[in-house]
């Protein structure tokens, strides 16, 4: 079913970046706990959770 589903190295990386980088975010807010940080943490921490998974998860094929 998914046999065709693999990461090329530019997805790959691009995808490490945006997990990276929502999850600097999402600890920056944490941190600061500013008006409306519990919504800004869910904004950046599911997409860096889901990358992670997706990472973790699907084959990277050169």
């Amino acid at each position: 079913m998914f046999d065709g589903l693999y990461l090329t190295p530019i997805t790959g990386s691009l995808l490490l970046f945006l997990v990276v980088s929502c999850g600097h975010l999402y600890r920056d807010n944490w941190k600061k706990e500013s008006e409306g940080w519990r919504l800004r943490s869910w904004l950046f921490g599911v997409p860096a959770g889901v990358g992670l998974l997706m990472l973790a998860f699907i084959p990277l094929k050169f």
